[in-house]
C-alpha cells in the first residue's frame, strides 16, 4: 500500500548539508560559501578534515551515527542517523515523531562524489585494489536523497557542485521542488552510469553475463541524423575515457552533424593506428578512407594521401595523428572539408580554420590506444550486438609467408602499411599501397575480385602507378581471380589472412606471377 504523504513544498531552506567528497575538488569553496548561509556542515574522514584545516566549523558522521568509521572504511554512513536525515518526509506526522523519538537530524543538502571506480578499472590490474573502490555507502545515500528530493538537494557530480552552491547563494539558501527534481533525476543517472560500470568490469572478469546495458550521458540533440527526416542525438558512453569525437572540443565551425560524426570517429581511429612519432594523415568520405599517407611531416602526410582520390575527399574528413600546424592547415583549407580532427592545434593553425567559417576543427587532446579493450555495439530489429573492439595489430614477426618468393623489407612495410588501411574500410576491401601511402582503395562490394578492379580504377583515374605496389585484403581470397586482378595491376606482393578451402590454388597463383604472398592469420572485417 502507497503512503500518502502531504505534497512537498516548493522551496526549502538548506540547514544541514552532508559532504562526502573522493575527489577534494571544491569541497572547500563550497563549504566556505554555505557556512556562509549558516548552513550545519556534516562530514566523513577526509573530506571532515580537508574542511576543519580550511577553519570551517564541521561535524563528522560518526557524531551523528554514535559509530566510529569501521571496518577499513566500508562502514560509516550506512546507519538510520544518516539515511533517516535524508529519507524523512518531514511534514509527514509518523516521519516527524520517528524523527524526534531518535534524535535524527534532517539533511537538506547532500554532495557525494564517489569512489572513482570508473578510473580504477581502466588503470588496475589487481581486481581486489579494483573492489575495493566499489562504493556502497555513497550510492545509498544518493539514492535516499534523490528519492526524497521534495525535500533533500543532491548533488552527485563535482563538475556542478559550484553551480547548486551559487544557486543557493542567490536564493538565500532555498531550493524550488522543481530544481530538487532535476538534481534527483541527475543524481540517479550518477548512480545508474556507477552501477553500469561495475557490471561491465564483472562481466568481463566473470566471462559475460545474461545482460548487457548501453548507457550514455546526453551531449546534444542533432538536427537530423544520416538523412534529414530522420531525428538523432549524441550521447557521451558511460565511463567512455577513450580520446575521440565524443569528448573532443569544437573549436571552430558549425555544429557537428550525425555524417560528421561518423565519419570523425572512422578517421581518427585509423589515425591512431600508426606510431606517434610518425606524421599520419588519414582523409576518410562516408565512413571510408579514401587516402592514407605517413610522412616526415603532416603537410607532406596530407598531400601525400590527398593524392590517392582528390575527387573524392571533397567535402570529406582530415584526421590528423599529431598536433595540426599552420602549414597544414593552409594546405587542408584549400580543398572543402567537412571537418578536421587532431589531438591538439597551434594558435596560428586555429586562425587559419577560423577564417573558414563551415570547416569544423575538433580536438581531441589525445589519441586513442588501439591495442584497449573496449566493446562496440550494433542495432538490429528488436535487440542489439556486442563486440570486443578490434585491437588487432599485425608486425612483420606476425606474417607467415606462404609464397617460393620471400617479400622484400620495402615490401612487408608496405604490406603491413596496407593492411593497417585495410581494417579501416569497409568489407569487402583491398587496398594498394606503396612507400606509406595508399594508391587506391576498393571498399564495400561483394565480391573482392570487383574490389580489387575499383581499388587499380582509382589509382589510374589519379595517374597514380601502382607498378611495384602491395596489395591488402581484409579477409582471404575465396578465388585467385581477386589475387589475379590485383598482380596484373602492378601488385608485386600481397597480404591477406589466409584460411580458404582454395588457399593452394591461391598460393600457385602467386608463385606462377612470382608474387611474394604473407597470411596473418587474423581477419579484420569491418560491416
Amino acid at each position: 500500500m502507497t503512503a500518502a504523504f502531504p505534497p512537498p513544498p516548493d522551496r526549502v531552506k538548506v540547514r544541514r548539508a552532508l559532504l562526502s567528497a573522493s575527489d577534494k575538488t571544491g569541497v572547500v569553496q563550497a563549504g566556505r560559501a554555505l557556512a556562509s548561509l549558516g548552513v550545519e556542515l556534516v562530514s566523513t574522514g577526509g573530506t571532515a578534515r580537508a574542511l576543519a584545516e580550511a577553519g570551517l566549523t564541521v561535524r563528522d558522521v560518526s557524531e551523528l551515527t554514535g559509530f566510529p568509521e569501521m571496518m577499513d572504511g566500508r562502514v560509516k554512513t550506512l546507519h538510520p542517523a544518516v539515511h533517516g536525515g535524508l529519507l524523512a518526509v518531514r511534514d509527514a506526522p509518523a516521519h516527524a515523531k520517528a524523527a524526534a523519538e531518535h534524535d535524527i537530524r534532517y539533511i537538506d543538502f547532500l554532495y557525494i562524489d564517489l569512489y572513482p571506480f570508473e578510473t580504477a578499472a581502466i588503470a588496475s590490474t589487481d581486481p581486489a585494489e579494483v573492489i575495493e573502490q566499489i562504493d556502497i555507502g555513497g550510492p545509498a545515500m544518493i539514492r535516499s536523497g534523490a528519492k526524497n528530493h521534495g525535500y533533500v538537494a543532491v548533488c552527485s557530480d563535482r563538475r556542478s557542485l559550484m553551480d547548486v552552491v551559487v544557486r543557493l547563494l542567490e536564493n538565500d539558501g532555498e531550493t524550488t521542488l522543481h530544481y530538487r527534481r532535476e538534481l534527483a533525476a541527475a543524481a540517479f543517472r550518477r548512480t545508474a552510469f556507477y552501477d553500469l560500470a561495475i557490471a561491465g568490469w564483472f562481466a568481463t572478469h566473470t566471462g559475460g553475463g545474461k545482460a548487457a546495458t548501453i548507457a550514455g550521458t546526453l551531449i546534444e540533440h542533432l538536427r537530423y541524423g544520416e538523412n534529414p527526416h530522420q531525428t538523432a542525438s549524441f550521447y557521451r558512453a558511460s565511463g567512455g575515457e577513450r580520446p575521440g569525437v565524443a569528448s573532443a572540443r569544437l573549436i571552430s565551425g558549425k555544429p557537428l552533424s550525425y555524417n560528421n560524426i561518423a565519419d570523425a570517429d572512422a578517421a581518427f581511429e585509423l589515425v591512431a593506428e600508426f606510431d606517434r612519432g610518425t606524421s599520419a594523415v588519414a582523409v576518410v568520405k562516408h565512413a571510408n578512407p579514401c587516402g592514407v599517407a605517413v610522412a616526415d611531416s603532416l603537410a607532406h602526410a596530407y598531400r601525400r594521401a590527398l593524392e590517392c582520390d582528390p575527387v573524392s575527399a571533397f567535402g570529406g574528413v582530415v584526421a590528423l595523428n599529431q598536433a595540426l600546424d599552420a602549414a597544414t592547415a593552409e594546405a587542408i583549407v584549400q580543398v572543402f572539408t567537412e571537418v578536421i580532427i587532431a589531438p591538439e592545434a597551434s594558435d596560428d593553425a586555429v586562425d587559419v580554420v577560423r577564417s573558414r567559417k563551415n570547416v569544423r576543427l575538433l580536438l581531441t587532446g589525445d589519441l586513442p590506444d588501439p591495442a584497449a579493450p573496449g566493446e562496440v555495439f550494433r542495432s538490429v530489429a528488436g535487440g542489439f550486438l556486442v563486440q570486443g573492439r578490434d585491437t588487432a595489430r599485425i608486425t612483420a614477426a606476425d606474417l607467415r609467408i606462404v609464397t617460393r618468393r620471400r617479400p622484400t623489407d620495402a615490401e612487408i612495410a608496405d604490406m603491413l602499411f596496407a593492411f593497417t588501411v585495410a581494417k579501416h574500410v569497409k568489407s569487402n576491401a583491398v587496398v594498394y599501397a606503396r612507400d606509406g601511402r595508399t594508391l587506391g582503395v576498393g571498399a564495400g562490394q561483394m565480391n573482392r575480385r570487383d574490389s580489387a578492379r575499383i581499388a587499380a580504377m582509382r589509382a589510374r583515374d589519379f595517374g597514380l602507378d601502382l607498378t611495384g605496389c602491395a596489395c591488402a585484403s581484409e579477409a582471404f581470397f575465396p578465388f585467385a581471380d581477386g589475387l589475379i586482378e590485383a598482380v596484373e595491376a602492378g601488385a608485386t606482393a600481397v597480404i591477406q589472412p589466409g584460411g580458404s578451402i582454395r588457399d593452394a590454388e591461391v598460393i600457385a597463383a602467386a608463385d606462377a606471377r612470382g608474387v611474394a604472398m604473407a597470411f596473418t592469420g587474423v581477419r579484420v572485417f569491418r560491416h
